[in-house]
């Protein structure tokens, strides 16, 4: 009797243990003389073989890649410098989710590496939330939330990566520079400076004050903040971590809406002991308040005193605490005098 092989089309498997196994079905069911003409029922079970191995070898491939999780909100001109810097990564095991919680969302091409998704506007940690889930279901285990005002390195994929394998259960921020032209101070820094002025690179909470504050925010960058080493916040615009870390202590806390959901979900990984760190290795360039309403827009004001006293009530000293209660209070008779 004549075997016959088995056609394999569309089969990407870059895991050695799924191949190995599916060239076990292939040489069992050529041996035995299995195919779909003779034996629909045995081929059938082969094939079944095929898929689980195959669904195997997904699973572990997404293991392997990274789902980049960012919100939109209105603003879609910012898009097109995010995804072509992303194009021209060294590592291509990439997935980018991409939450819109426009009201009235735009008919924007997104790449081929892109999943989009339009949903209500539950604010910033509701999108990423969102974002993680589908990845989560999607098989990733290795997460990185961040802005869509931001270009990236051209290695940007693969240092997040590195640094998430190296650092398991942990919670990694980067290098953020400002974009050339989008620094607060416009005119403090020569043209050679531009693209090299820093916005973050590690940072710390004020716990008596309930301020998060970035290390070298506004300096240009000589080399002073080239060390790998813990901190006590990273920002939101920026934030890697394995699905260890979402094992332990959950999402982010949407109640927030915007701001401060970065400093809770750091806060709360500390309690239990996660480390943060600090990776300047991982760079990118960030437009800042570009994904909002501009940097100091009365739109950040407002959440930004609302949350820091949300904040602080959960996590700052007493003392602390009823200062700010204190303050909010004489803050908001003062603006409706």
């Amino acid at each position: 009797m004549m075997i016959e092989e088995f056609p394999i089309r569309d089969l990407s498997l870059q895991d050695e243990l799924a191949s190995k196994n599916i060239d076990k079905f292939i040489r069992i069911g050529n041996i035995l003389g299995i195919h779909q003409k003779n034996n629909s029922y045995k081929y059938q079970q082969v094939m079944n073989g095929f898929d689980f191995f195959q669904k195997l070898a997904d699973i572990i491939e997404h293991m392997k890649k990274l789902a980049l999780i960012t919100v939109v909100f209105e603003n879609y001109t910012i898009l097109d410098d995010y995804f072509a810097t992303l194009a021209k990564q060294t590592d291509s095991a990439f997935h980018v989710y991409v939450v819109d919680l426009s009201p009235k969302p735009e008919n924007y091409s997104y790449p081929s590496f892109v999943t989009h998704v339009h949903d209500k506007n539950g604010g910033y940690a509701y999108g990423i939330n969102r974002g993680v889930k589908m990845a989560l279901a999607d098989g990733y285990e290795l997460f990185c939330p961040m802005n869509c005002d931001v270009t990236v390195k051209e290695d940007f994929v693969e240092k997040v990566k590195k640094s998430l394998i190296d650092h398991p259960s942990s919670i990694i921020g980067g290098k953020i520079y400002y974009y050339h032209g989008y620094e607060y101070h416009k005119n403090r820094y020569s043209k050679t400076d531009l693209g090299k002025v820093l916005w973050y690179a590690g940072g710390t909470t004020d716990w008596n004050n309930v301020y998060t504050t970035h290390r070298g925010v506004d300096e240009v960058d000589k080399g002073q903040y080239d060390k790998m080493e813990s901190t006590t916040f990273i920002t939101g615009c920026l934030m890697a971590y394995d699905k260890a870390v979402v094992n332990k202590i959950g999402l982010w806390d949407e109640e927030y809406f915007l701001f401060y959901e970065d400093a809770d979900f750091c806060a709360r990984a500390m309690k239990v002991k996660i480390p943060l760190l600090y990776d300047p290795s991982i760079v990118i360039w960030h437009k800042s308040g570009q994904s909002t309403s501009g940097a100091a827009s009365s739109f950040q004001q407002k959440y930004l005193e609302r949350n820091r006293l949300k904040f602080g009530l959960k996590f700052a000293p007493w003392k602390t605490k009823f200062h700010l209660i204190k303050n909010y209070l004489f803050g908001n008779i003062r603006k409706s005098s």
